[in-house]
């Protein structure tokens, strides 16, 4: 059974920074490209981030840029992502996926969703 476990996600002040981990355990991990999405009070889930099944390749959405980061460790079998510079419009649950097809921003192209991690950022 493919688990995907979120961790890291708290209350924070603007400005300041998180860094929010993903296990993922009944998969080759290694294999699959990785995904970070966020889903904010009463809007759709969007895209944050994504990286390669190897790390060499990462791609982020266009207003994230700069201030998120996406790495991940094979050998831990974890997902992570480092934001900064927190801002109250990045509040919302962020969820980690794994995608078979390998580095994907689209959700429907994720094979596999953990439950989500909350984010609060207040102003």
């Amino acid at each position: 059974q493919v688990q995907l476990v979120e961790s890291g996600g708290g209350l924070v002040q603007a400005g300041g920074s998180l860094r929010l981990s993903c296990a993922a355990s009944g998969l080759t991990f290694s294999t699959y490209g990785m995904g970070w999405f966020r889903q904010a009070p009463g809007k759709e889930r969007e895209f944050v981030a994504a990286i390669s099944w190897s790390g060499g390749n990462t791609y982020y959405a266009d207003s994230l840029k700069g201030r998120f980061t996406i790495s991940r460790d094979n050998a831990k079998n974890t997902v992570y992502l480092q934001m900064n510079s927190l801002k109250p419009e990045d509040t919302g649950v962020y969820y980690c996926a794994a995608a078979l097809t390998g580095l994907a921003k689209k959700d429907y192209e994720y094979d596999y969703w953990g439950q989500g991690t909350q984010v609060t950022v207040s102003s």
